[in-house]
């Protein structure tokens, strides 16, 4: 499963989205390819992805996708992160 990080320039937020997710993941056991990509280059990472996790703020930047999109309110945040995921993984 490939699941893209997606932040404004590819190297900050998306980059503590990405490990963030990868935390999650490993609570909830399931095996991922979790990459950080900036908006401008979406349609590239995330060609494959199943997941692309994202704010508010970006997701009319992503374009047509068969990924779902999952947007997180607080990057911080593993319990919403771990609630999105579940339900997207379900």
């Amino acid at each position: 499963m490939k699941i893209v990080a997606i932040c404004g320039a590819g190297i900050g937020t998306s980059g503590i989205l990405k490990v963030n997710a990868e935390r999650v993941l490993d609570r909830l056991g399931i095996d991922a390819d979790v990459t950080a990509a900036d908006a401008a280059s979406v349609a590239t990472a995330s060609s494959d992805a199943q997941i692309i996790l994202t704010s508010p703020e970006l997701v009319d930047r992503i374009g047509p996708t068969n990924a779902d999109v999952i947007v997180v309110q607080n990057y911080f945040d593993l319990d919403e992160l771990e609630q999105k995921l579940d339900e997207a993984l379900g």
